[in-house]
Parts: C-alpha cells; sequence; structure tokens
C-alpha cells in the first residue's frame, strides 16, 4: 500500500528504477492485500515438478556473472526503436576513449521487458504494471512469452544484433577476452488475468495438452521451466562465436507474492548451471535475506536518482548492500543529459560506489533507461560527452575487469 500512498501525497517512495524505463514514467499501484489473493479455484496435489519451495542453489556449482552488466530493455511494441540494431549494439560493446583508442565496455547483457503496448495487444510480463491512461494491464499469456522470445531471437536484431556488433567490435580491436554473457529475463507467471473482477487464474495456456491454472504453485512453476527450456533450446540453436547464456532474471523486484516459487526456479536454473540474479528497489521486501530465497547474484537499487533524496541514500545504500553481500545497480536514464539537469546524480552514483569500495571489487548492473549511454555519446551538447567519458571511464577501468 506504500506506494498507493506515495503517489496520492507525491512523497519519495521506493519504487525501483524499472518503472522508469519508459519515457512517459508510468505511475505504479501495487495491488492491496485483498486484491493481491489469488482466484479461489481448488488446488491440484502437489507432484509436478517435484522440487522443495525453499529450494537452495548448490554452491559446488560454478556460475558465472558478468563484470558490468547492462540492462537491455526490448519487446515492448510502442518503443522507439522497436527493434535493435548492429549500430546501437556497438554503443554498449564498444567504447573509444578522448583519443580514439578502442575498449570493450560491458560484458553482460540483461534482457527484459516489462510490458507490450500496442493496437492489437497490452499485456504486462509482471505484476501491477498499467497502460499509458493509467489502467491496469492484463496479465501476459504463454503466446505474449513466446513473442517475447521470438523478439530476442529474431534473425535481425535482439541477440543477432549484439553478436554483430561484438564481431565488428573484434574486427577493429581484436577478439575480447571471453564470451559476453546474456542474462535472460524470466516474465511472472501471475496468478491471475487481471486485477479486476471477476478474474481467473486459468488465463496462460496449456503445456503438455494440460490447461495450466496459476492458483497452483506447481504449473506457475512449470511455466517458468517452459520459459527456460525454450530461450536455452533457441540459444543453443543460433551457435552464438561471442555470446553465452549464464543466466535468467527474476522481473518483480521485490520477494512478495513469488517468495514461494523462487526457491523452485533456482533449484531448476542451478541444477542446469544456469545463475539466478536479482535486483530488488531500495529496501524491497527480501532485500537482506535474497540468498536464503536461492538467488545466485543480486544487485541493489539506491533509487536516488529519480526522487528527491538526499545523496547520501547512495551512501546507504552502499553500506546495506556490503551489509548484506549484495552488488550494486547504477540507475540514470537520459535525464542524465544537461537538458535533463541530474548528470551530477549519476557522478554521485560514481563517486559512491568508488568510495565504498564497489567499484573496485564488486560486480555491478547498470540501469540507463532506455538508450542513455547512446544519449550521451550523440549529443551536440560538450557537457554531456564529457559525461559519457567519465562513465565509460568508470566502467572499463575497474580493477575487477582485468580478464573481462
Amino acid at each position: 500500500m506504500a506506494a498507493l500512498f506515495c503517489l496520492t501525497v507525491g512523497c519519495a517512495c521506493n519504487r525501483p528504477a524499472e518503472y522508469y524505463a519508459m519515457q512517459d514514467r508510468d505511475r505504479y499501484a501495487e495491488p492491496s492485500e485483498e486484491e493481491a489473493q489469488p482466484s479461489q479455484e481448488p488446488q491440484e496435489p502437489s507432484g509436478e515438478p517435484e522440487a522443495s519451495a525453499d529450494a537452495s542453489p548448490d554452491p559446488v556449482q560454478e556460475l558465472v556473472s558478468p563484470t558490468d552488466m547492462v540492462l537491455l530493455y526490448g519487446g515492448n511494441k510502442a518503443r522507439k526503436p522497436y527493434k535493435w540494431t548492429t549500430s546501437y549494439m556497438k554503443d554498449y560493446v564498444l567504447y573509444r576513449d578522448r583519443e580514439d583508442k578502442a575498449h570493450w565496455l560491458f560484458d553482460g547483457f540483461l534482457l527484459l521487458e516489462l510490458k507490450t503496448e500496442s493496437s492489437s495487444r497490452r499485456v504486462c510480463f509482471a505484476s501491477g504494471y498499467r497502460s499509458w491512461d493509467g489502467t491496469p494491464l492484463p496479465s501476459a499469456t504463454q503466446e505474449d512469452w513466446q513473442d517475447l522470445i521470438d523478439y530476442y531471437f529474431d534473425s535481425k536484431s535482439g541477440l543477432d544484433a549484439i553478436e554483430a556488433a561484438i564481431q565488428e567490435a573484434a574486427g577493429e580491436i581484436g577478439e575480447p577476452p571471453r564470451k559476453r554473457m546474456v542474462v535472460m529475463s524470466i516474465p511472472e507467471p501471475i496468478t491471475r488475468q487481471s486485477w479486476s473482477e471477476p478474474s481467473t487464474s486459468i488465463y496462460w495456456g496449456k503445456l503438455d495438452g494440460k490447461e495450466m491454472n496459476f492458483a497452483n504453485l506447481s504449473h506457475r512453476e512449470l511455466a517458468c521451466r517452459w520459459f527456460i527450456d525454450t530461450v536455452r533450446e533457441r540459444f543453443r540453436a543460433k551457435e552464438y562465436k561471442y555470446l553465452e547464456l549464464t543466466g535468467f532474471y527474476w522481473l518483480p523486484e521485490d520477494c512478495g507474492t513469488t517468495s514461494a516459487l523462487i526457491g523452485r526456479v533456482a533449484a531448476y536454473l542451478n541444477d542446469n548451471v544456469l545463475s539466478f540474479n536479482w535486483i530488488p528497489y531500495f529496501h524491497a521486501e527480501g532485500y537482506a535475506q535474497w540468498k536464503t530465497y536461492g538467488f545466485n547474484f543480486a544487485y541493489y537499487q539506491p533509487n536516488y536518482f529519480f526522487y528527491e533524496v538526499d545523496a547520501s541514500r547512495v551512501d546507504q545504500a552502499c553500506k546495506e548492500a556490503a551489509e548484506y553481500g549484495l552488488s550494486m545497480e547504477m540507475e540514470f536514464d537520459e535525464d542524465a543529459l544537461v537538458a535533463g539537469g541530474k548528470g551530477d546524480r549519476l557522478r554521485s552514483y560514481m563517486d559512491g560506489f568508488r568510495k565504498y569500495g564497489a567499484w573496485e571489487k564488486q560486480n555491478m548492473a547498470y540501469y540507463q533507461g532506455g538508450w542513455a549511454v547512446k544519449a550521451l555519446k550523440d549529443s551536440d551538447v560538450a557537457e554531456d560527452n564529457d559525461l559519457y567519458h567519465e562513465f565509460c571511464e568508470f566502467v572499463i577501468s575497474r580493477p575487477i575487469r582485468e580478464t573481462h
């Protein structure tokens, strides 16, 4: 209910950075406790698949994670550009410094989407997202999940565009130290079709001829397994030279209504030597217990860039992350440009991360709105270009990147 209250009185609440992925700054409102209850269809006996709800990953398994993972949003038909291109991706693969010397930039790419809106289809991939007019969006179905997969594996964009960009960069500066890592977001199997009444938990689709009922935890797990398996098969078929699928990402940014499912998904991923990744917002439910839920890698959002809060928020987030073993997420969007007036806030992240050791020794995630890194680079304003170079130098000079 905190988010509803904040929207009413205009205070700075702890909404996650990802809610700001679209330029219109979508409003987000959490459902009430009553609304959050799943449909009361009868539960089927458990037993398919067999897994413990509190399963934790096997610490012996070797899982890898990028040192510098950029968030790339794609799949929403309302985004511009809708399709990724090699030229766009090149600016996230390669950095040329002020002396025109080329460097590898991000070594990891987190592919994710929150919703899609077009004249023919409007759905959300995680609970609570709204349309442009503020109305709650219905939950995505299996067909929508498949469309998202198809988007990422399109032969002229998506992962192919990243692969092509890396290949071009390799032709200029030689082969990368290792394959660039891909982390794929799993849509949330939302317990019911919509937040309006009446609604149903039987809406998503069928697996092996059986209608999935998302009031049933095992059915939600089966849907996640289907998504994971489908992505793995598509990725293997591509035989990428420069890309490696290393893990998956949990789209809900707190552990509230999905906590019972997380351990099951984590166990399945780890059994297949894939990591489970999470980026909780500031003081999100479960952020301090992220390891016990089953996540392998977690990054903490300070949520400073977007709100009228003191810069000490970055310090506080860094201290809490150190206490609970979290890595950090840097957050900015195109408001970091001079026209947006928030460039100093991005610098506050860089200063804070250096001060508390995250820059030196932690893996890091980078939320940059839609295409803020490219916007800073392509800007005609010298101050924007200066900030672009400051940011990229921050990334490429991190000691943890010695082999990346």
